[in-house]
């Protein structure tokens, strides 16, 4: 905590944001390139594992396949959005293009640049999912109103990938380290939380590995609740889990890019 210790409320509210304007400002300048991956990528997975795949597979779960697997596609929409932009993208801002070295030369400080790099990677996540959801409505294959609540979700769980990503940001000695957690836990998660299969197929050992140290495992069973309207209070523990680690990750990945940053 003793990082964010010298931040007050209002500093981080009014000079965090203003890093996040940036990047948000520079983001709209090429809004057709952004725009067009998050947009076509649910319709290729969905045609491809959804009603390809999905033809061959009755039902999973008394769930048919492509309704099974779509929250599992927008949840790793959320941790790819947040994850890669505060990881490969946040490295370049930070050593080649010393954007992190300029901002901190004016009143902005350290812990506010990195705030301000977490919040935009949060909101990676919210456009994405924003502009995934209206094609999974129009296939069908969400419920509404209850799917509708992803959207405010979606920066929470961004959040979470946002600090993770950060933290292998400010540890990691060049970018092609960078990797190595997209490899070893970033693939694995995409496989192995959920998304294309039910947990209850893993042996019950990487069953707790999954649900006790894959953030995205939790991120899929809430958001296939609020896809499938199968909300309940069952859902509390999955959802007090990410807010306690983002919240520890948080504060750890100030921690460190400040002390990777000072020299």
């Amino acid at each position: 905590m003793k990082a964010l210790s010298v931040l007050s409320f209002e500093s981080i509210g009014r000079r965090a944001w203003k890093v996040w304007r940036r990047n948000l400002l520079t983001f709209l300048k090429t809004w057709r390139v952004n725009f067009i991956p998050p947009f076509l990528e649910p319709m290729l997975y969905l045609f491809a594992l959804g009603f390809g795949v999905g033809s061959y597979i009755d039902q999973v779960e008394g769930i048919p396949y492509v309704r099974f697997i779509a929250p599992g596609l927008i949840s790793i929409s959320i941790m790819n959005a947040s994850f890669f932009e505060c990881t490969y993208s946040s490295y370049v801002r930070m050593h080649y293009q010393r954007i992190f070295d300029a901002m901190i030369a004016t009143p902005i400080t350290i812990e506010e640049v990195i705030a301000g790099e977490l919040m935009w990677g949060a909101t990676r996540s919210l456009i994405y999912t924003i502009l995934m959801l209206p094609v999974f409505i129009g296939f069908g294959v969400v419920d509404l109103p209850s799917s509708l609540l992803v959207i405010p979700f979606a920066p929470v769980a961004g959040l979470l990938f946002a600090a993770i990503g950060m933290c292998f940001t400010a540890i990691t000695p060049n970018i092609e380290a960078l990797n190595y957690p997209s490899f070893l836990f970033i693939t694995p998660m995409f496989l192995f939380s959920g998304t294309f299969f039910p947990l209850s197929m893993l042996p019950e050992p990487l069953q707790v590995i999954a649900l006790s140290f894959l953030p995205l495992t939790h991120v899929v069973i809430l958001i296939r609740s609020m896809t499938l309207n199968l909300l309940s209070a069952s859902l509390v523990p999955n959802m007090i889990w990410i807010l306690g680690v983002e919240a520890i990750l948080c504060v750890l990945a100030i921690s460190l890019m400040k002390k990777r940053l000072i020299v």
